[in-house]
This record gives structure tokens, C-alpha cells and sequence, in this order.
């Protein structure tokens, strides 16, 4: 048996037809994931990301989100050093009028941030890869885009 899977809440959070990016690092290679992380126990997923998003990019308002617009499994091959199971549960917001020069991390696994149009991020290395749910996905839409990541 293997460890129980992990749920981590994100949020897609655009700005000007644009999707608002962390970086992370790990030795010897670049990643990006949506800003959020890890639900604790007892925490609304809601909640969660909203504590997220303060530590990972300074927003602590309550930001306006909807959703759950998508849900991810994302399961690491038998062959791997360690075994992972990650569930993402993904909700959509605007950043509207916000300055994003304010955009600050208290997150030190967090190495920066950038804004990133949906047609540069086919040479990107992100986490989950939902690069084509992004592309064809609009506020509002209520479809649930579902997907196994990683599976072997």
C-alpha cells in the first residue's frame, strides 16, 4: 500500500487574458504551478486557498473564486523513487484592477512569479500540465476538466 493521496487547491487567476504563474525549483531544473497548495486537515478547500494565496502571492482578501473548474489526479510511476499521489483541485479567479507590482511571496519555496498569455505556455514546464484545458477554457464555463497525470 502506498500514501494516502494529497489534495492541494490552486487557482487559475488571470489578468488581462493572461495567467498569473509561481516559480519553483528543484535542483537542477524550473517548474511553474498555479499559486495554492496543500488542504490541512479540518480546512475548507476555499479556505485553504485563500491562505495559499496569501503566502504565495500577498493577496489576503478574499478573493472572488469560482469552481471547483477543474480536478487533477496526478500519480507519480510505480518506477519512482518515492510514491506520490496528488489530487488538484483547481478554481478560477480575476485579478481585475489589482496592481501586480504588490504581488509579494512569503512562500520560500516560491522563486517568482510571472504572467504568462495561454499561447506561451506550450515550452513551459508546468505542474499539473493542463496547458490544453487552459487554452480552451473561459470563465464561467461549467465543464470539469478531469485528467490522470503521470499514470504509467
Amino acid at each position: 500500500m502506498g500514501t494516502e493521496p494529497r489534495i492541494r487547491v490552486s487557482a487559475i487567476l488571470r489578468w488581462k487574458e493572461r495567467v498569473l504563474l509561481c516559480r519553483h525549483e528543484k535542483p537542477g531544473r524550473e517548474y511553474w504551478l498555479l499559486p495554492g497548495g496543500g488542504v490541512n486537515s479540518g480546512e475548507s478547500l476555499v479556505d485553504a486557498l485563500h491562505r495559499e494565496l496569501a503566502e504565495e502571492i500577498g493577496i489576503d482578501e478574499d478573493l472572488p473564486v469560482e469552481g471547483p473548474v477543474a480536478i487533477v489526479d496526478s500519480i507519480a510511476p510505480v518506477r519512482s523513487f518515492a510514491a506520490k499521489h496528488v489530487v488538484h483541485i483547481i478554481f478560477a479567479g480575476d485579478l481585475g484592477a489589482r496592481s501586480l507590482e504588490a504581488v509579494t511571496s512569503h512562500d520560500a519555496a516560491v522563486r517568482g512569479h510571472r504572467l504568462f498569455g495561454v499561447q506561451d505556455l506550450d515550452g513551459v514546464v508546468l505542474h499539473p500540465p493542463i496547458q490544453r484545458f487552459l487554452r480552451r477554457w473561459q470563465p464561467g464555463d461549467p465543464a470539469v476538466y478531469l485528467g490522470a497525470l503521470w499514470a504509467p
